[in-house]
């Protein structure tokens, strides 16, 4: 049996399941998992850590240039972030930084700084990346693209039971316009923006469990690559 090759991009809206999804497929593909979101977050983070003016597109492009990102994947399945090596896992989930996120990455230059920084990440061809132009504009010749979805009030709903998880405490509404107005910001962004590449396989979560998804984007990968390996096992 052929061993499966070849790059695995996910890309979607915030909330849409795509990061857990494809930390756990990747697991089970013995692939390295890439949060192309993480990346962002982790330039945000640091702007905002010194005071950059984030209506300053060429502050912007410079830090970007100026920092070094890495992610590193656990043993336990989850992914370290750091910025010029110091781990800011946990500082990137920060609200400050979902609120700015997207301002920082529309920015061109900064986005050309990491989609540079992912496509290295990727250069072994095993990896799973998601993000939201990584089928359209970071790994376009990968084999293997989807787009992960859900309506809104299921996105919001499960991003307010994410944090509530973690502590924080939040409004359901006020998450819901939060979700709605960077769809808006990524969707209409002049570079990049989110959307489905031509080729993706589209796949709404609403209704479906991570677990679900999971099997969904297997059965698909396998049947593309013309092998019938059980759920779970890698090809």
């Amino acid at each position: 049996m052929n061993k499966l090759h070849g790059n695995i991009a996910i890309d979607g809206p915030a909330g849409a399941g795509k990061s857990t999804a494809a930390r756990l497929l990747a697991q089970k593909l013995g692939y390295l998992y890439i949060d192309s979101g993480a990346m962002y977050r982790a330039l945000t983070w640091k702007a905002l850590h010194q005071g950059i003016d984030l209506a300053d597109e060429r502050q912007l492009v410079a830090l970007a240039e100026a920092t070094t990102i890495r992610l590193e994947n656990t043993a336990a399945g989850t992914v370290k972030v750091y910025c010029d090596n110091e781990e800011i896992t946990a500082a990137i989930r920060q609200e400050t930084v979902s609120h700015h996120v997207s301002t920082v990455a529309r920015v061109p230059g900064v986005r050309r700084r990491l989609v540079e920084l992912q496509r290295q990440m990727a250069a072994s061809n095993r990896v799973v990346m998601d993000g939201r132009d990584i089928g359209t504009n970071v790994l376009p010749e990968a084999p293997y693209k989807f787009f992960l979805t859900a309506s809104l009030e299921e996105r919001a709903r499960r991003r307010y039971q994410e944090l509530i998880a973690s502590g924080r405490p939040v409004d359901l509404e006020t998450i819901k316009e939060e979700i709605r107005r960077r769809d808006a910001q990524d969707s209409q962004r002049e570079v990049d923006p989110l959307q489905p590449a031509p080729d993706a396989v589209i796949i709404d979560t609403t209704n479906m469990k991570v677990e679900e998804v999971v099997a969904k984007l297997l059965e698909l990968i396998q049947a593309h690559h013309g092998v019938n390996t059980p759920a779970g096992e890698p090809s």
